[in-house]
């Protein structure tokens, strides 16, 4: 997969979160609020380290982890960003697995950071 590939999925992925707001389903929202933001990170990486080591991290914690470690912690990414992709993901774990239901005000901020963040990454990518 490429990098335009994974943007383009990260696209589709806040166009299903801003529908599913829009209908009510505030877990949903999360959901794919992450998603398009996990993907955005992934075709990030893949820019950054010219290879694709990106593609073959397995998890979401390795994922996370490795973008603070070669973007956040390197400066070609802020921490305000890194900071909002942590936090949408605790999101996602809250709609999809802890039960506990999620308010439209944090569907709606994860939709917006998920926004800022796609909007971010794909401007590194073409610098």
């Amino acid at each position: 997969m490429t990098a335009n590939e994974l943007f383009d999925k990260a696209t589709t992925a806040l166009s299903s979160a801003q529908l599913l707001l829009q209908a009510g389903d505030f877990d949903g929202t999360c959901n794919r609020a992450y998603y398009a933001m996990f993907d955005a990170a992934r075709a990030a990486l893949l820019i950054a380290d010219g290879n694709e080591s990106a593609l073959a991290i397995k998890t979401h914690s390795g994922l996370i982890a490795a973008f603070s470690l070669r973007l956040v912690k390197t400066g070609r990414v802020t921490l305000a960003l890194g900071k909002s992709f942590n936090k949408v993901e605790d999101l996602r774990l809250v709609a999809d697995y802890k039960g506990d239901p999620v308010e439209i005000e944090q569907a709606q901020w994860a939709v917006n950071e998920a926004k800022v963040f796609v909007d971010a990454l794909r401007l590194l990518s073409v610098v």
